[in-house]
């Protein structure tokens, strides 16, 4: 038996606001940051469990105290136990009643918990010597669906509808993982379309994406609807007619503003128009839908958690779910919302914009194509090439796809000379403390 004897944290701050790398009309200023934590066990082999939450910035501050909060309910606790049923793990922190009460299972706290349980996830497939997707895709459908949280879902998805899912796609496992690991995972990039670039960035970016292979690129958009229109006709003459555009407004507007503004951009052939309103905003997301229709309505990074994923579902105000790595309870939760996405045909694209977030959730969609979904039709995850450098195992992708990655874990272990030069000590790197 080992027992988990440490619970660090760290807080790891870039500068990318000084390039206005990852600004959109919400976020002028974002310095892509890890809320980090690692898992430590006396079992002597040398592995630890790594995860974070990410955040742009000063959320740090929070994010950090809430995995404090956490060391408590860990240190001393039974590793294989915790590793041998995860959904009773899950339930252990989530349905606590001191830190439930800080959510209910929503923002910093629930995101948290999410960290813990990831670096828990990140430590098991270690200990297997398989990377995370591949631990998860080889698990049984009724080892699966232990691992997820029924409550609250029951009325969209039972616990037999999710084996179901799962046991219909058990017979072709062997032959997309072995597909996975020859081709990849399709990928779309967002790096052309920050706000701050200049025109001519955004042309020479969107320019190199389409060399680069990539099948779609996204712009931001919601500061100026002239500024808006300008740039999306610079990156429409850059990747030429009928190359998907998607546009992401990041949360900027009410419902009737969302809807005007993207009928005015429409012109464009725009792909799907992603948080156009508040996440919380379910019926509002259904009205936007209907008033943009055909443009899709993607959304799901700010999502809190699996009963609005659910109910964006079933209202028709998702029809291109984007889970997040780091923004629910972990991935129990986000099983969950992949067998959500399957039972209602929707495809998944993640987010991925920002400092670590690509290397996690590759692991989330190569296990659906594998166990759950059994396709990539439709299916891309997001791209941004900054900072992977940070990354034990950092993500590659080539010609526009993920490659598989192949090394135990989740990928979300940080090289230790990076936390170290990166941890926040009351300034940037370079810079003097105020």
């Amino acid at each position: 038996m080992s027992t988990i004897v440490s619970v660090d944290t760290t807080d790891i701050r870039f500068p990318t606001s000084l390039q206005l790398d990852g600004s959109d009309a919400m976020n002028p200023d974002p310095d892509y940051s890890a809320a980090y934590l690692v898992i430590g066990t006396d079992a002597g082999d040398g592995l630890e469990g790594h995860a974070f939450v990410f955040t742009i910035g000063r959320g740090n501050d929070v994010q950090v105290a809430a995995l404090d909060a956490l060391r408590g309910h860990l240190v001393g606790q039974d590793v294989e136990a915790l590793l041998g049923d995860m959904g009773a793990t899950w339930r252990l922190l989530a349905h606590d009643s001191q830190l439930r009460w800080l959510g209910p299972e929503k923002g910093v706290m629930h995101m948290a918990i999410g960290a813990a349980i990831d670096a828990l996830w990140d430590l098991k497939a270690k200990r297997a010597g398989l990377p995370l997707w591949q631990l998860l895709a080889r698990m049984t459908p009724q080892e699966l669906v232990d691992t997820v949280d029924f409550r609250y879902l029951s009325d969209a998805i039972t616990r037999d509808e999710a084996l179901g899912i799962l046991s219909a796609a058990a017979p072709g496992r062997a032959a997309r993982e072995a597909e996975l690991l020859a081709v990849g995972y399709p990928a779309y990039t967002t790096s052309p379309g920050w706000l701050g670039y200049s025109d001519e960035k955004l042309d020479r970016l969107c320019r190199e994406a389409v060399a680069d292979g990539f099948p779609q690129i996204k712009l931001k958009v919601g500061g100026d609807l002239a500024d808006d229109r300008r740039r999306l006709a610079i990156a429409r003459a850059a990747v030429g007619p009928g190359f998907p555009i998607a546009i992401d407004a990041n949360q900027r507007w009410d419902v009737a503003d969302a809807i005007a503004w993207v009928s005015a951009l429409a012109e464009f052939d725009v792909a799907w128009i992603e948080e156009p309103t508040s996440p919380d905003d379910i019926l509002g997301h259904a009205a936007i839908a209907r008033g943009v229709a055909p443009i899709r309505v993607a959304t799901g990074e700010h999502v809190a958690n699996r009963v609005v994923f659910k109910q964006l579902l079933q209202a028709g105000g998702m029809a291109v779910m984007q889970i997040d790595a780091t923004r629910v309870g972990g991935v129990n939760e986000n099983i969950a919302n992949l067998l959500l996405a399957a039972k209602f045909g929707v495809p998944v694209c993640p987010h991925a914009g920002g400092v670590g977030l690509c290397e996690a959730v590759q692991h989330l969609s190569m296990f659906d194509y594998v166990a759950v979904s059994g396709t990539m039709d439709g299916r891309m995850i997001e791209f941004v090439d900054h900072l992977h450098e940070h990354f034990a195992t950092p993500v590659v992708v080539e010609r526009g796809r993920y490659l598989a990655p192949v090394a135990p874990g989740a990928g979300t272990e940080m090289r230790a000379a990076s936390i170290e030069e990166y941890s926040w000590r009351g300034a940037h790197v370079g810079e003097v403390p105020a």
